[in-house]
């Protein structure tokens, strides 16, 4: 996965087995949500918010579901900044069962928020430094590309 810069690897629990003997589709969403937040924290991020309450929050998550995942096993989640604009960034997410198959690809918009404030905040400099150090050219500045 070249074009992911990060990889996370998630047990797939018991407890996450819908009634039709599959995963659920929000334990899915769940596996996205841990890779995001280790991304984040992985760029200092989550550290920041009690110093300065900046944080990144959700404005918009989509999912598609290409697959079925059953218990047990692991799922690996591929995650990506794809583009940055001024207050706000573009993450995706590939999910992959353990044969190496895709069974959902996620996308989510964060914009950095000053709740001191309760307004939008440009992105700090040190943190687009730092996802430009983890995704090299892959990330794009300026507005996001729609599909």
């Amino acid at each position: 996965m070249n074009e992911y810069s990060t990889t996370l690897e998630l047990r797939i629990d018991w407890s996450e087995i819908d009634s039709l003997g599959h995963i659920n589709n929000l334990a899915i969403m769940r596996y996205v949500q841990t890779a995001r937040v280790n991304y984040l924290e992985r760029l200092g991020l989550m550290a920041s918010r009690t110093e300065v309450a900046l944080d990144p929050v959700m404005a918009s998550t989509s999912c598609q579901f290409k697959k079925q995942l059953f218990y047990p096993g692991n799922v690996v989640v591929h995650s990506r900044i794809s583009h940055m604009k001024t207050t706000s960034f573009h993450m995706e997410h590939a999910v992959f069962n353990d044969a190496g198959e895709v069974v959902a690809e996620a996308s989510d918009v964060l914009v950095m928020f000053d709740f001191r404030r309760n307004v939008k905040q440009p992105i700090p400099a040190l943190f687009r430094e730092k996802i430009k150090e983890l995704e090299g050219d892959a990330v794009t500045c300026g507005p996001l590309a729609r599909p």
